[in-house]
C-alpha cells in the first residue's frame, strides 16, 4: 500500500510544525493583501482583519473541507478607485457589500440546480487550461516583482532587485527539493527568511527600518474601531437611496471574481484530488466567498477572494490542514493590532516576494500540465488543440474587454472589466459548446469512466 505523503484537512500538525507552517501562508498573501488597500485608499489594517476574518467564515461554511486562503481582489481595484473619486469611499464600500450578495445569489441557484451542467461545460480540456491560465497570467506580475523598481513613475530594471530576487528562488528550489523532514514542508517561508536577511546584509537601504522604528507597539480596540474599522461608511450609505444606483456599478464585478473563483477551486481540486465541487459544494464555497466578501466591505476592507499565492503553498507542502489555514487568518488579526509587526511584515522587500511568487505562480500552472497528462487529453486532435490554444493565448496574453469607451453603458456599467481569466474562460466555454466532437475533450480518462458506468 502507497504511504500517504500528505496532511489532510482534518489533520493537525505538532505545534512546534503548525506555527511556521501557518506564518508561511501568512507570509505568501501579505504582499498581495496590503497592496490592494494602498492602491484604493482603504484602511491596512482593516484589509489584514478582512482577510482573516474572511477566510474563517469561508472555512466555517465550506465545512473545514476546503483549505483556502481568502485575501484581498485585484479584481475590484479600478471600480473602487473610480467610485470613490465620484461618490465617496463608502459607496465604494457598499458596492463590494453588493457584490457579496451577488455570490450569495449564485451560490443559491447552484444549490437549487447542482453542478451537473458544469462537468458538461467544463471538461478537462478546458479546465485544465484554465489552471494553465491561472498560473502562468501572473507570471508577469511575479517577474515585475523581482526585477524593476519605480524611479520617477516608470519601470525600470535593477540589477539589485534581480540579485535579490534569484538569491530567493534559488533558496525556495533547493529547500523544496533537497531538504527532507519538516524543512522540506517550509520552503517558502524559508526562501522569505534568507532572501530577506540576504538583503539586510547587501543593501539594508532597501528596508525601510524607519517605518518600523516609528511603528506603535500595540494599536488599541479603541483605536482600530476609531481610525481603522469605518464601519459606518457602509451604514451611512445604505441610508442614502441616491447611492444604491452608484454602489450598483461595482456588483457586476462579482461575475468576473466569481469565474476566479470557480478556477481557484479547480485548481485546490486537482491539488487535493478531490471533487470539491460537490464536496463541500461549490455553492457552500461561493456562500462562504460572498459573505465574507460583504463583510470585509462592512468594516471597511476591501472585497475578499481565494488566494493563487495559497494554493501554491498548498500544492508544494502537500500540507492542506485547515487548522494551519485557521491560524494564519488568526495571525492576521492578531498582527493587525500589533503595529511593528505589521510595519516589519511591510518591509519584505518586493524583489523577495517576487521571489518566491515565480514558484508559487508556476507551481499553479504546472496543475494544469499534469491535469492534461493525467485525463490523457488528446492534442493530436484538432479541437482539443484549437480549444486549448484560444484559452491559453487570450489568458496569458492579457486579453481583456472594458465597457469604459461604450457610450451604450456609460454612467451604470462603464467601470466593468472582464479581465484575461474571466474571458479566456468564456472563450473555452463557447467553443466547447459550439464545436462537434465534445467526447474528445473528455480525455481518454473521461471515456474511460463513462464506459464504466454505462
Amino acid at each position: 500500500m502507497k504511504q500517504k505523503d500528505f496532511i489532510d484537512v482534518h489533520e493537525t500538525p505538532e505545534l512546534g510544525r503548525l506555527l511556521p507552517l501557518s506564518l508561511q501562508h501568512l507570509f505568501a498573501m501579505f504582499g498581495s493583501t496590503v497592496l490592494v488597500p494602498i492602491l484604493t485608499g482603504l484602511d491596512i489594517a482593516a484589509a489584514l482583519i478582512a482577510s482573516g476574518l474572511g477566510t474563517l467564515i469561508f472555512m466555517f461554511i465550506t465545512k473545514g473541507k476546503i483549505p483556502n486562503y481568502l485575501g484581498s481582489s485585484f479584481a475590484f481595484i479600478g471600480p473602487i478607485i473610480t467610485v470613490t473619486a465620484a461618490y465617496g469611499q463608502g459607496v465604494a464600500l457598499l458596492g463590494c457589500f453588493l457584490s457579496g450578495l451577488v455570490y450569495v445569489a449564485v451560490a443559491a441557484l447552484v444549490k437549487k440546480f447542482g453542478v451537473g451542467w458544469l462537468d458538461r461545460l467544463l471538461p478537462p480540456v478546458v479546465i485544465a487550461s484554465i489552471i494553465v491560465v491561472i498560473g502562468l497570467s501572473l507570471a508577469g506580475v511575479a517577474v515585475e516583482m523581482a526585477s524593476q523598481v519605480t524611479v520617477d513613475g516608470a519601470k525600470v530594471i535593477s540589477l539589485t532587485s534581480i540579485e535579490i530576487s534569484l538569491v530567493t528562488l534559488l533558496v525556495t528550489v533547493l529547500a523544496a527539493v533537497m531538504l527532507r523532514g519538516f524543512f522540506a514542508l517550509i520552503p517558502i517561508l524559508i526562501g522569505i527568511v534568507v532572501g530577506y536577511g540576504y538583503t539586510a546584509l547587501r543593501f539594508p537601504d532597501l528596508i525601510n527600518w524607519a517605518s518600523i522604528a516609528d511603528a506603535p507597539f500595540i494599536i488599541g480596540f479603541q483605536e482600530m474601531f476609531t481610525n481603522h474599522l469605518h464601519v459606518g461608511l457602509v451604514t451611512s450609505a445604505m441610508m442614502d437611496p441616491s447611492a444604491w444606483l452608484s454602489a450598483l456599478i461595482i456588483a457586476p464585478i462579482a461575475f468576473v471574481s466569481l469565474t476566479e473563483h470557480l478556477g481557484h477551486l479547480l485548481v485546490t481540486g486537482k491539488i487535493m484530488n478531490r471533487d470539491l465541487m460537490k464536496d463541500p459544494g461549490l455553492h457552500r464555497s461561493l456562500l462562504g466567498d460572498g459573505i465574507a466578501t460583504s463583510v470585509a466591505a462592512f468594516i471597511g476592507g476591501p472585497p475578499v477572494t481565494t488566494y493563487g499565492e495559497n494554493m501554491g503553498v498548498l500544492a508544494i507542502t502537500r500540507v492542506y490542514s485547515r487548522n494551519v489555514i485557521a491560524l494564519a487568518a488568526v495571525f492576521a488579526i492578531v498582527f493587525s493590532f500589533f503595529g511593528k509587526v505589521s510595519a516589519f511584515l511591510m518591509s519584505i522587500p518586493t524583489p523577495v516576494l517576487g521571489g518566491v511568487s515565480i514558484v508559487l505562480f508556476g507551481i499553479i500552472a504546472s496543475q494544469g500540465f499534469r491535469m492534461y497528462v493525467e485525463n490523457k487529453v488528446d492534442f493530436s486532435n484538432k479541437r482539443n488543440m484549437i480549444i486549448a490554444a484560444a484559452i491559453l493565448v487570450t489568458g496569458i496574453g492579457g486579453y481583456k474587454i472594458s465597457f469604459q469607451d461604450v457610450s451604450f453603458w456609460q454612467g451604470f456599467l462603464s467601470n466593468l472589466t472582464i479581465d484575461n481569466v474571466a474571458f479566456s474562460t468564456f472563450i473555452g466555454i463557447f467553443l466547447h459548446a459550439i464545436l462537434p466532437g465534445k467526447e474528445s475533450a473528455k480525455g481518454e480518462v473521461g471515456k474511460e469512466c463513462e464506459e464504466v458506468v454505462a
